[in-house]
């Protein structure tokens, strides 16, 4: 069942992307960016992680959930560390997540050819 909900949930928030590509003029960068931080936004508020806990995968995988994951970096880096915790908390927060994307990406472009356009 918690595969099903990730799916779904995950699904939904696609979906909602995409509405916004089809019928906003709204470039790919700027929904990326609005995603982001509406998912800052909504772990700032306190919504987003009782959502996470409930949709699992499906609402901690997608640019929502990296925007959590900054916010809540930065919340406890600030708590620990002061006012450098503002600029030192999203990047220990996401690190790990922004490296395997980085490293996975690159073992990637051996096996498959990338080209440019």
């Amino acid at each position: 069942m918690n595969y099903f909900l990730a799916f779904l949930v995950g699904g939904i928030i696609c979906v909602a992307v995409q509405i916004l590509m089809d019928h906003t003029k709204l470039l790919p960068g700027r929904i990326m960016v609005l995603l982001v931080c509406t998912g800052a936004l909504l772990g700032a508020l306190g919504v987003y992680e009782p959502f996470a806990k409930w949709a699992g995968a499906g609402a901690t995988v997608p640019l929502l959930g990296f925007g959590n994951v900054l916010f809540q970096g930065v919340k406890e880096a600030v708590d620990k560390e002061g006012m450098i915790g503002l600029f030192k908390g999203g990047f220990t927060a996401s690190a790990v997540g922004i490296s395997a994307a980085l490293i996975f990406g690159y073992l990637a472009s051996f096996i498959f050819k990338p080209k440019m356009k």
